[in-house]
């Protein structure tokens, strides 16, 4: 994944919401506590780029985004729920694991590169699988990092 996306072991959770805006919600609060943004903002940011359609990337996943102007480059948190949330996926699958992303207002490449580096880490069948096992936020963590190190090199 792009090195350039910031991640801190803090915005990995494991998270409980049994709805798609409850999913939201825990996303924004995630992107706020940790990284100090403002939380109704963010709301705000996903839910506008949800309506006009689902984010729900398919086989289980997600990639709610939207923009700030307060980032300096792509910001990250990831939810894997406890239990799947139906969101509107094209292919019908409810979602357990969900990325979320806050570029930088003017990022349009690089909020671009952002989104291809996290579908192709959604691609790799032996980190889904890793990502699915990792027993705490802590383990997924550390599966997503040695991802984004590697696809860095």
């Amino acid at each position: 994944m792009d090195i350039n996306i910031t991640i801190v072991p803090e915005a990995v959770r494991i998270a409980r919401p049994e709805t798609k805006p409850q999913v939201l919600g825990a996303l924004a609060g995630c992107l706020a506590d940790v990284y100090g943004l403002d939380a109704d903002e963010v709301l705000d940011g996903l839910e506008t780029r949800e309506a006009l359609g689902s984010t729900g990337f398919g086989r289980g996943m997600a990639i709610p985004h939207c923009r700030d102007p307060r980032v300096r480059k792509p910001t990250l948190a990831v939810l894997r729920l406890d239990q799947p949330v139906d969101f509107a996926a094209a292919d019908a699958q409810p979602v357990s694991l969900v990325f979320g992303l806050v570029s930088p207002e003017n990022a349009g490449a690089t909020h671009l590169h952002a989104l291809a580096a996290i579908s192709r880490l959604m691609r790799d069948e032996t980190k889904l699988q890793a990502l699915a096992d990792a027993p705490d936020a802590e383990a997924l963590y550390a599966v997503l990092t040695n991802q984004f190190l590697r696809d860095a090199a």
